[in-house]
């Protein structure tokens, strides 16, 4: 998508108000088939145990998830100012975390929750949009090295093509499935019940990798394939947001509701979740 926006307007935002990342992170449909991905995969990371050590992951998946989203959605639409502040918030608080625990989270493991990002923000939107160009692809990556470098995170890959490789390596060096995945699992099925967990695992059929997808036993064929084209006609005749109703629990009801507007929180004031 070409930035057609003066110089002066682009440097106003941290993300150009007419880039590809503002379309995929202003759907909820992309947003939910996102995180179906990062939960899959987070399951199989080998430091899924820092999620642990605070304990809020387990104990409420679903919120974890819309806090997260709240943040990354502030900095997808936010002024730069509110950008950054809401990036360093986030270094903060893993900052906190290490400190309790006594030792540094490793690089490796920020630049995967990056490469989750960057991979399934181009995996969802092709599942349920078109495909995207390389140019494109090269600025939902940008974007999100921006991030990294702002967190400080180290060892991030220069450009498109370096990211492609160090991602393929990252999949195979650091996934592997633990008591942690099975647990997690465990705590996806409570969270959702029985037909809601059977969708997530359908979704994640769907979008994730290769990788993933064996070290979780999910099908190479996801019955969701189907269905997608009946869903994607809802949206004409304006029953896609019942839909997700149905999908995601009523506890959730205005998350899931704001899965669809621009936010218009601050940093610092993500979801009550």
């Amino acid at each position: 998508m070409t930035n057609t926006l003066p110089q002066h307007q682009q440097a106003e935002n941290f993300v150009a108000p007419t880039s590809i990342v503002r379309e995929i992170w202003g759907k909820g449909d992309t947003i939910l088939f996102i995180f179906a991905g990062a939960a899959a995969e987070f399951a199989v990371n080998k430091a899924v145990d820092w999620l642990y050590f605070t304990g809020r992951l387990p104990a409420d998946p679903l919120g974890r998830l819309f806090s997260t989203v709240s943040y990354a959605r502030t900095i997808v639409f936010a002024r730069r100012e509110v950008a950054l502040r809401a990036i360093d918030s986030m270094a903060a608080i893993h900052a906190v975390v290490e400190e309790k625990r006594g030792r540094r989270i490793p690089d490796w493991a920020y630049r995967d929750v990056l490469f989750m990002l960057i991979d399934y923000s181009i995996r969802a939107y092709e599942v349920l949009e078109r495909p995207l160009s390389e140019a494109e692809r090269r600025e939902i990556f940008t974007v999100f090295h921006r991030v990294g470098s702002r967190m400080g995170v180290r060892g991030l890959p220069d450009d498109f093509p370096a990211w492609q490789a160090m991602r393929r390596e990252h999949l195979q060096a650091n996934l592997v499935r633990s008591d942690y995945t099975v647990d997690l699992y465990r705590q996806y099925r409570k969270h959702l019940g029985p037909v809601r967990y059977f969708l997530l695992r359908e979704a994640q059929a769907l979008i994730v990798p290769e990788r993933v997808r064996d070290l979780l036993g999910l099908r190479r064929f996801s019955l969701l394939g189907p269905v997608l084209m009946l869903y994607k006609a809802s949206h004409a005749i304006g029953l896609d947001r019942a839909i997700k109703a149905l999908i995601l629990p009523a506890d959730y009801k205005r998350e899931i509701d704001d899965l669809d507007r621009l936010p218009t929180r601050t940093a610092g004031q993500p979801s009550a979740h």
